[in-house]
């Protein structure tokens, strides 16, 4: 009896495998053309014409390219909240849950799809699907503001808003998307460092940061409180 011969088809989950390869083939081959050109001069033809295949293989893996980009901004935010999630879930003090989770998002926004967070955003998406992407943000800006939080509770950060804290940390951080090259002499690792370095320690001296500390202070005591602002702010009206 002769040996029955194997399919060449393979089998379910190799078939599965090698979808999901190529599935992320077309993603993330996207993210770089959005990230280099930018979306709206960025077309499907030049995503096949770098994978070497047709247009309707493109269509295969994405039903367009709004779907496309709204699937890649989608893994890259992901990315950032996995990571931020695995640092958290290692316990500690919110200080360095909150050190290791900057450091995660700076390398992610050298990466293809942070890159595509960043560097194209939801404004180019249909209204549906950025209310999508601002859900999703929102929630990783809540991470960063607990941590932030509890830091300020433990006494590891200093007494701040954590609301803009935690926008100023990420604002700053993203930007590294805006000007990041992969062959400039900086690696992914040491421009996490210093850049967590000035957020966290800032530009100032011992001595510097004393002085800029009082003025501060100065100003602050010199401002009236918010609820004063406001009301004098209000128009008056004329009887």
């Amino acid at each position: 009896m002769a040996e029955p011969l194997a399919s060449p088809w393979g089998t379910v989950r190799d078939r599965e495998q090698q979808r999901a390869l190529k599935r992320e083939a077309v993603l993330r081959t996207a993210a770089q053309l959005f990230n280099e050109k930018g979306y709206a001069a960025s077309t499907l033809d030049e995503v096949a014409e770098r994978l070497g295949v047709s247009k309707p293989t493109v269509y295969y893996y994405a039903d367009s390219k709004d779907a496309i980009l709204l699937e890649c901004v989608r893994i890259g935010l992901e990315m950032l909240r996995t990571a931020i999630r695995a640092v958290d879930a290692q316990g500690g003090r919110a200080i360095d849950k909150l050190v290791a989770a900057m450091r995660q998002y700076a390398e992610i926004a050298t990466l293809d799809f942070g890159m595509c967070v960043i560097r194209v955003g939801e404004e180019s998406l249909p209204p549906e699907s950025r209310r999508k992407v601002r859900h999703m943000k929102a929630g990783l800006d809540r991470e960063f503001r607990e941590l932030i939080r509890l830091g300020i509770e433990e006494g590891s950060i200093a007494p701040c808003d954590p609301k803009l804290a935690a926008f100023t940390l990420a604002g700053a951080l993203s930007w590294i998307a805006r000007w990041y090259r992969p062959d400039g002499p900086l690696t992914p690792e040491a421009i996490a460092d210093q850049c967590i370095h000035v957020l966290l320690l800032g530009l100032c001296s011992d001595s510097a940061r004393t002085e800029v500390r009082a003025q501060r202070e100065a100003r602050a005591a010199a401002e009236p409180p918010p609820l004063a602002r406001k009301r004098a702010s209000r128009p008056r009206r004329r009887g």
